[in-house]
């Protein structure tokens, strides 16, 4: 039977995901946030923890499961930092599956995993553990996502890309196939890639510029 679920964050990542597992009969215990939850939250209501310290006290890593629900945005480690600190408190994280998604059977979705709404993830597809493939993305085939990533909302892979740890592919991106994209690289919203892209650069839409 599934574990009670504890969700970081109460933003509008945070919202989103509670509603994908409410409407699928998940049990959500608290929510740990140090900011006030919002009236209009589906978190409204819940326990309401203000600290990492506070959860560690209320729930051992036996009697929960973490979903993590802080937005990931370039340049800010919270969501990654999170998940590290808590794996080695030894709590696991639930992977997120939005029942509006099309995933190929052939598809390997690694633990942690948040899909949410209208996402296509297509055959034989690997996506990294506590990747983020947000709102109508689409993954094609034999896409290999690494960990960490955030695949923003009407992002589109072809096939045969290929992305290393904590990328960020921003809303609306284009990626044509087989291209590679290095470590902690971030593709700015509306870019369309045509070339492979090292590691750490920053590309924006006019020209495919590096940033840095």
């Amino acid at each position: 039977m599934p574990k009670p679920i504890v969700i970081l964050g109460s933003g509008g990542h945070a919202s989103v995901l509670a509603e994908i597992l409410l409407n699928e009969g998940r049990e959500i215990v608290a929510v740990v946030s140090p900011e006030p939850i919002n009236e209009s939250s589906p978190l409204k209501g819940l326990s309401h923890l203000t600290s990492d310290d506070s959860l560690l006290e209320a729930y051992s890593f036996d009697e929960v499961e973490l979903v993590n629900g802080i937005g990931l945005i370039p340049g800010n480690d919270i969501h990654y930092s999170l998940f590290n600190y808590f794996l080695s408190r030894r709590y696991r994280f639930a992977s997120v599956i939005s029942p509006h998604a099309i995933i190929s059977r052939s598809a390997k979705i690694a633990e942690s995993v948040q899909i949410m709404h209208g996402v296509v993830i297509q055959t034989n597809a690997i996506i990294g553990v506590n990747s983020l493939i947000n709102s109508g993305a689409i993954v094609e085939h034999d896409c290999l996502i690494g960990p960490h990533n955030h695949i923003a909302p009407n992002a589109t892979l072809s096939g045969g890309v290929v992305t290393g740890d904590r990328v960020h592919i921003g809303t609306g991106a284009n990626v044509i196939q087989s291209i590679k994209i290095g470590h902690q690289a971030i593709v700015g919203a509306g870019c369309t890639v045509i070339r492979n892209i090292e590691e750490r650069q920053v590309i924006v839409p006019a020209r495919n510029r590096i940033l840095r």
